[in-house]
């Protein structure tokens, strides 16, 4: 009896044994659906600074961003280049006597993190943070803190070095505005024509000072990038998840993500913890892990980047990086990541072909020789042999066909060239002001002739200013035999809200039908060099604006070329011009 049941406590029954293996299946299928599971691949997994595997993944399962040719920054004049090397005998803010430090950067209106080191008071860095500016002398800020998991963080002490002038300091020691401390730093300018290996910014949405900002045209309810983060009105939420941030352990927050940042916010134990990452700075976006089984998104930063609103993680590379986990589905918010910045790189690569052509226009318009002539890049010199589209057919739409009293020859003769008081006249009756026309010239980047004219022309739009300047670049073919002539324009308002966003191309074809007529067919269209919130409308006003322009421009034509023909009739031959409608009949400013 006693044998019995001493085998029946060592052994288990098949009742158990059934129930284990039930137990042990479905441990393994969960843990493989959370790691493998809706995005396919796997990932190498290491352990190198609180992560415990940002390895290299495979079957797509990580979206590294293609080198940026050029500086998608402003045009600022300096590129100055701070190496944090090392700290050494801080002070010992936790109960044993050591510290957890990382370093605020801060060049005037920017600010950079560096990565934490854990239970240091002598730590090593090697990170680089590049900063642009548009004058010297400036002042770089080092400010080291203590990092609490709970509490707010405690200043281990302050440094200030002036850059006063181009060149590179070496690495030198600076002492800390406390009893005890250093830091020692490697500071480098340089001129940004010349430029520096690597990342030299990669915001594009650089923040106009509030004295110099226009009136806000945006009227919506300010969202969470705007109460949380104080960016734009213009930029909104494009997606938004339940995740955490990996430090000392999980911050559990909210992700928000537009066309330009990668946005965080968490506040546990009223710790506020808030990121702000730049798709710009980007330079990889990668499948991870957190604690073996918690799904997680490792974002790694361009070199010379630098942390963005809390010290992120570090890497032996030098490249810094967030690591987010307890995403709903992972696999879902790590492929629309991937897809944002994909679409953000080419949107870089889209505007700065765009600049280019517009350098290269505003060099071919400007009157040779002249003070106003524009010096564009080598790299965006067009190639030999071929010539440059002045205009974006894609964005055309007509809005008017008929026929007109006057030849293609006449037409230029009369209207555009060089002695014609066409322009002067019709910009008096406009009531615009402050006019400057430039003389016909042959470029080498187009067929034709090209000049560029300014002006102020008055805003009916309530949301933009009493008026405006205007720079309009005109291109004009007028065939061997003389009857088809090809007149364009781009016109770019300078003063109005978004309009650096944006150009109005225009196409004006003309035909000899007769010895005293011609087919005028007009085409009009609104080019976004990039995207804004106000695109449609925007593209809709600038079109029924021209259909006024147009209006009166022919009005005015049929006058002065009547006023100076003589000996020959000129009848009405065109009926009232037919302008093709549209339903809306908003404006903007031309």
């Amino acid at each position: 009896m006693i044998v019995e049941t001493a085998v029946d406590f060592l052994f288990p029954s098949w009742w158990e044994v059934k129930v284990s293996v039930a137990a042990a299946l479905f441990v393994i299928t969960a843990y493989w659906l959370f790691t493998y599971g809706g995005g396919g691949g796997d990932s190498n997994r290491s352990s190198s600074a609180g992560d415990n595997s940002a390895g290299d993944d495979i079957d797509g399962s990580k979206y590294k961003m293609g080198e940026l040719k050029g500086d998608f920054n402003v045009n600022s004049a300096y590129i100055i280049k701070v190496e944090l090397l090392a700290a050494k005998n801080l002070i010992g803010a936790n109960l044993n006597g050591t510290s957890d430090p990382y370093a605020i950067i801060t060049c005037g209106t920017e600010k950079r993190f560096s990565s934490m080191v854990p239970g240091s008071r002598n730590p090593m860095w090697g990170e680089e943070f590049n900063f642009s500016v548009d004058e010297l002398p400036v002042e770089i800020n080092v400010t080291i803190y203590d990092w609490d998991i709970i509490w707010k963080s405690a200043v281990l002490g302050s440094v200030t070095v002036p850059v006063e002038r181009e060149g590179q300091t070496g690495a030198v020691w600076h002492s800390l505005n406390c009893p005890s401390g250093q830091v020692c730093l490697h500071i480098r300018t340089v001129n940004s024509s010349r430029g520096l290996n690597g990342y030299t910014g990669g915001n594009p949405r650089r923040r106009i000072p509030l004295d110099k900002q226009g009136p806000t045209v945006v009227h919506q309810k300010p969202g969470p990038l705007q109460t949380i983060f104080d960016l734009p009105l213009d930029e909104v939420v494009e997606h938004s998840y339940s995740c955490a941030l990996e430090r000392s352990f999980l911050y559990h927050g909210r992700m928000y993500v537009s066309k330009w940042h990668i946005c965080f916010h968490s506040n546990v134990f009223s710790k506020q913890m808030k990121v702000l990452i730049p798709l710009g700075d980007i330079d990889e976006i990668r499948r991870s892990q957190h604690a073996l089984i918690n799904p997680a998104i490792t974002i790694i930063l361009r070199l010379g980047a630098g942390g963005h609103g809390v010290p992120p993680l570090g890497s032996p590379d030098g490249r810094v990086r967030y690591m987010f986990a307890s995403f709903w589905n992972r696999n879902n918010a790590l492929r629309a990541l991937q897809r944002l910045a994909k679409n953000h790189h080419a949107m870089l690569e889209a505007e700065k072909k765009e600049k280019e052509q517009s350098a290269i226009r505003a060099h071919s318009s400007s009157v040779r020789g002249g003070k106003r002539q524009v010096k564009i890049p080598e790299e965006s010199a067009p190639k030999s042999g071929k010539l440059q589209p002045f205009i974006r057919e894609e964005v055309l739409v007509g809005i008017y066909d008929d026929v007109f009293p006057s030849t293609a020859e006449q037409c230029f003769d009369l209207l555009f060239n060089d002695g014609s008081q066409f322009t002067n006249e019709y910009r008096a009756v406009r009531k615009d002001t402050n006019l400057v026309m430039g003389q016909w010239h042959a470029a080498d980047e187009y067929d034709g002739k090209v000049r560029e004219i300014t002006f102020r022309s008055l805003c009916n739009s309530p949301m933009c200013p009493p008026d405006t300047a205007m720079t309009e670049w005109q291109h004009v073919v007028l065939s061997p035999d003389k009857k088809a002539l090809v007149f364009e324009t781009v016109q770019q308002a300078h003063d109005v809200p978004f309009g650096s966003y944006f150009e109005v191309h225009c196409r004006w074809s003309v035909e000899t039908n007769s010895e005293s007529s011609c087919t005028i067919n007009i085409k009009v269209g609104a080019h976004f060099k990039k995207w804004c919130v106000m695109q449609s409308k925007i593209k809709t006003s600038a079109i029924n604006e021209y259909k006024k322009e147009v209006e009166l421009m022919l009005d005015i034509a049929r006058s002065y070329i009547k006023s100076r023909t003589s000996g020959s009739e000129i009848d009405d031959v065109a009926a009232p011009p037919s302008v093709i409608q549209e339903n809306n009949n908003t404006s903007i400013p031309s």
